[in-house]
Parts: C-alpha cells; sequence; structure tokens
C-alpha cells in the first residue's frame, strides 16, 4: 500500500505569522519534520499542503511535493480531517495517509518507521503518538458554583511517588496515522486503533504550551539533525565577503579600497580559537590588504576559483571528516561547501541558493553579527555531542 507523509501548513496563522516557516535553530518549523519523514525511508511520497508561495518553496527545497489545497479547506475554520480528504480526492494512489504535525520539531525518524510497521504490517488502522505525563487532575469549580472540587486520577489520602505512578497518556499531537477508508468515513482515529508512545523530551508541541526560545532549547538538545551521528567541530571555514564582511566595498578617490566589519564577529573567531577550532577564510577576490589591516590571525586563501577543492585540500591536510568541518557561506560559488560540510550556515541575506543548501540560516546579516552568531550555534552543537558522549 502506498504510504505518504502529510504536511498541512497554511499561510494564515492566528498567533505568528508564517509560522510553519519561521527559522527556529536556524532551520524552517517544517524543515524539522520534513528531514524526518525523508530520513525514516518509509514513505513512499512526502507531502505538504499548504496555500502560501514561500511554504511551497521552503516545502519543496527539503525535498517535499506540494498539494496546493482550496481556499474551501485553508480556513481558520478549517478541520485536519478536511485538508486531508481534500489531498486525498486528488492522490487517489495513496492507501494510507502519515498526517506529521509541523509544529513539533522534535519527531524522529525512529519513531515513524515504528509507527509504519504498526500500520503496514501489524495490520492496524489508525495509530495516533501519546506522552506519558505524570499530572493529577482536579474537577473544574467554576465561577458562582457552590460546589467543592473533586480529585480525578489520585487519592489525596495517598498521593503516589512519582516513581510509584505509572502516569497517564495523553495525544501529543505529533501525528495521526490512518487508512484511506477510515478517512473517507470521517475519522482520523478509529477500525482497529494502537497508540505510539513517544519519549517526553521529543514531544514539543509549539502550538500548545512552549514558546519560541524554550523551543530553540529543546530542538538543540532533542531534535534530529541526520542520519550520521554530530561531531565535535574542529575547522570553521568562513567567506569573507558577505560573511565576515557586509560584503560593500568602499572607494575612496586614491582608488583605496575599504570594507567594514562586526567586532562581535572578531569576538566569535576569538572563541573559536579558544575551544580549539581553526579558523580559516576565503575568498573569490584578492582581499589580502583588507584581511592584513584585520590582523586576525587566520588562515586565508584569496582569489579562489574553485572554494570547494580549497576546502578538500584543507579537509585532507589536517586529517578531518567532513563531519568536523563547518562552512559559512553567502553565495553561489560556496553552495557546493556548504552542502560537502558537517555544519554549514549562512548569513540571513545570503542568496537563495546559498540558504537552500546550508543547515544553519543565520538571523544576522553578513557583517552584523553572522560569523558570532554561527560560532555560538557550534557551541550549543557541541554541548550537544559531549552530552551524547557522556550518556
Amino acid at each position: 500500500p502506498h504510504l505518504a507523509a502529510l504536511v498541512l501548513a497554511r499561510g494564515g496563522s492566528k498567533g505568528i505569522p508564517l509560522k510553519n516557516i519561521k527559522l527556529l535553530a536556524g532551520v524552517p518549523l517544517i524543515g524539522w519534520v520534513l528531514r524526518a519523514a525523508i530520513d525514516a525511508g518509509v514513505f513512499h511520497s512526502i507531502w505538504v499542503s499548504t496555500d502560501h508561495d514561500e511554504i511551497e518553496k521552503v516545502a519543496k527545497q527539503f525535498g517535499a511535493q506540494v498539494h496546493r489545497r482550496s481556499p474551501e479547506v485553508s480556513q481558520d475554520s478549517s478541520t485536519s480531517l478536511e485538508a486531508i480528504t481534500e489531498f486525498l480526492n486528488h492522490h487517489h494512489e495513496v492507501d494510507i495517509v502519515g498526517n506529521i504535525q509541523a509544529t513539533s520539531p522534535c519527531l524522529h525518524p525512529s519513531d515513524l518507521i515504528k509507527v509504519a510497521d504498526l500500520i503496514q504490517k501489524e495490520g492496524f488502522d489508525s495509530v495516533f503518538s501519546v506522552v506519558r505525563r505524570h499530572q493529577f487532575r482536579w474537577s473544574e469549580v467554576k465561577k458562582g458554583e457552590n460546589k467543592m472540587t473533586e480529585p480525578q486520577n489520585l487519592n489525596p489520602a495517598k498521593r503516589y511517588r512519582r516513581q510509584d505512578w505509572p502516569g497517564e497518556l495523553y495525544e501529543n499531537g505529533s501525528f495521526y496515522f490512518a487508512k484511506r477508508h477510515l478517512i473517507e468515513k470521517g475519522y482520523l482515529q478509529g477500525g482497529k486503533m494502537a497508540y505510539y508512545e513517544m519519549r517526553a523530551e521529543h514531544s514539543v508541541d509549539i502550538d500548545i504550551d512552549i514558546d519560541w526560545p524554550i523551543a530553540e532549547q529543546r530542538v538543540l538538545s532533542f531534535g534530529y539533525f541526520g542520519k550520521e551521528p554530530l561531531k565535535e567541530v574542529k575547522l570553521l571555514v568562513c567567506s569573507i565577503d558577505g560573511c565576515l564582511t557586509n560584503g560593500r566595498i568602499y572607494v575612496t578617490e586614491d582608488h583605496k579600497e575599504m570594507v567594514s566589519y562586526d567586532y562581535r564577529d572578531i569576538v566569535g573567531i576569538d572563541l573559536l580559537k579558544k575551544r580549539g577550532i581553526q579558523v580559516r577564510l576565503i575568498s573569490d577576490r584578492d582581499c589580502s590588504k583588507t584581511l592584513s589591516a584585520m590582523q586576525l590571525g587566520c588562515v586565508a586563501k584569496v582569489s579562489v576559483t574553485n572554494k570547494l577543492q580549497v576546502l578538500k585540500d584543507w579537509q585532507e591536510d589536517m586529517g578531518l571528516s567532513w563531519k568536523e568541518v563547518a562552512y559559512l557561506g553567502n553565495e553561489e560559488s560556496d553552495v557546493e561547501c556548504l552542502k560537502q560540510a558537517g555544519m554549514s550556515g549562512v548569513p540571513a541575506d545570503g542568496c537563495a541558493a546559498a540558504q537552500k543548501a546550508a543547515g544553519y540560516i543565520c538571523r544576522s546579516r553578513g557583517g552584523c553579527g553572522a560569523v558570532r552568531e554561527f560560532a555560538e550555534h557550534i557551541f550549543l552543537l557541541l554541548e550537544k555531542v559531549n552530552s551524547a558522549r557522556k550518556q
């Protein structure tokens, strides 16, 4: 049977405008779940249902196909079931839909693989995600009512210790898998049902109970970053024009060139060096005089016609794997380097091709703190590496 992943991502949002493609830890929100779905390798097709051009663009960048939903199922009052039903009406090849919520950025491929087995091999008609919570519930007493609250799932005289109580299962909204015949009857849950219990640290739902800065920390700690495990970064290669500088060149009357840079980026480079990470600089043009004036103390290569070859030479000379190399670039000449490096970033004003190839998109523009921001991103991911080693 044809199993399709479907992410619903309309352009309208009552809370955060275009929330589904807002950057979360340097990646568009929808990109986290699309990466997990693609790497799971269990879907015959992966779709994003949207009514917005920008969301369509991002979805395609991450390798998904796009279903342009109609205005009728793109309203504030439209339900997920209506949007899924419309999708099935246009895609008769699909037998099972895995509806994945864009607002669950800590989803991992391993979860999706196990759920696919439940519905394809064990014969369940619908499977949905839950999380175990240890919360005591009490009955609500509305204002003006003359009655007492009552315990719902505990005996106050014999309160459980957390470790002695298994807790309760709650839907966490990460995904709902269902066979076509159920959806056509108007159900996402029905028939032979099963729940799939996710780990609490992976149950992040931005819509319900978490704000953006907290979500970024959770994703950096518990998110899925790719098939290969992260390794400690030992080399950062940074493009000079447009990353370390803002790309502008000022020419004086006596034909001398001047550029500007942000002191925060110099501090970022110093912090990287103190952590034992080498920083090397690269440029398409001859900016050796500028580098000499900046006195950064970094190995640099200028007038480069093939940045990828230089990057490969440096990587081989240092005896590093690609997972130990980070690259910050902003132009089309950086694209292949961004694709090859284990960790890649681009300033907020980098070109579209570079943004598509990069794993992290800075909030800062080139020459305005992007290097410092990318350095801090590297430090956060190194904490994740060290934490995994300890475990």
